[in-house]
């Protein structure tokens, strides 16, 4: 098997080049030698209802260090991360703000007036946000250009090819020792349940990766910055993406694997992970 396939992903990481294998159904065979009958209906009867089944994931749940995590960023900010890594809004390392700001202004205060450990601790913007699918529901929002709160109306009209995922693991992070923290929605929302521990947020992790409906929304929160050599790859749209993204890497001493794969771009089905 080849290392990595046409779009630059690892082997076996490519739905399109390998795809998941249907799954297999145990069947039943009865030994009874009765013949079944079926009950008779009234014509008028309704039609039973079936309802569908939750979405659990067929994702190997017992090391959550391989979960991949995505940040989603403009092509154009891309100089400035390989300087100073990825910044959290109120790090202090910021010499000057992104070119384009994904955030709305509200979604920012939100997120500085929400704190991560309850009454004490940091708010959620001393932390780098991470979503965990490159499916997930805020980047679903730019990717079809439909109105959402917690984005910037300057992109608007901006095309999801001048966007770039910025990919690492979870345990790339963790081997660091900074502070983390996992949430099972938006971290500025209400009702947001917070692991703001090592213990709670590897139990979140589990529970997020057994449910591709939930993981859509979910945040990994890594505090103040994640330096560029953690990013293991970069995702892009297409080709000519991938050759700015190229040409922008020869500054830096860290080049990552540039993968050029569409679908991460494309209007999804809701529930795709």
């Amino acid at each position: 098997m080849a290392d990595e396939c046409i779009h630059g992903l690892d082997a076996g990481l490519c739905d399109q080049c390998y795809p998941k294998p249907a799954p297999e159904v145990d069947v039943v065979v009865s030994t009874s030698t009765r013949t079944p009958t079926r009950p008779k209906l009234s014509s008028r009867a309704a039609p039973r209802r079936t309802l569908a089944p939750r979405r659990l994931s067929t994702t190997p749940l017992d090391d959550v260090g391989e979960q991949r995590i995505y940040h989603v960023t403009h092509m154009t900010n891309l100089s400035g991360i390989l300087g100073s890594g990825i910044l959290s809004d109120l790090s202090e390392a910021w010499d000057s703000r992104p070119a384009v700001d994904i955030s709305s202004t509200d979604a920012r205060e939100s997120r500085r007036s929400t704190l991560v450990a309850g009454s004490e601790g940091p708010s959620v913007a001393h932390y780098v946000p991470f979503v965990l699918s490159p499916n997930a529901s805020i980047w679903q929002s730019i990717r079809t250009g439909v109105a959402d709160p917690r984005l910037s109306a300057d992109i608007a009209d901006t095309a999801p090819s001048d966007f770039v995922l910025l990919v690492t693991t979870v345990k790339k992070i963790v081997d660091t020792e900074v502070d983390t923290a996992v949430t099972d929605g938006d971290a500025a929302h209400v009702l947001t349940r917070f692991g703001s521990n090592p213990e709670a947020a590897e139990r979140m992790l589990r529970r997020l990766r057994a449910d591709e409906d939930s993981i859509l929304h979910a945040e990994y929160l890594v505090r103040d910055a994640v330096p560029f050599e953690l990013v293991t790859l970069i995702g892009v749209a297409n080709d000519k993406a991938r050759d700015a993204v190229k040409a922008i890497l020869k500054a830096s001493p860290t080049k990552p694997k540039v993968a050029v794969y569409p679908p991460w771009f494309q209007p999804v089905d809701d529930g795709a992970v």
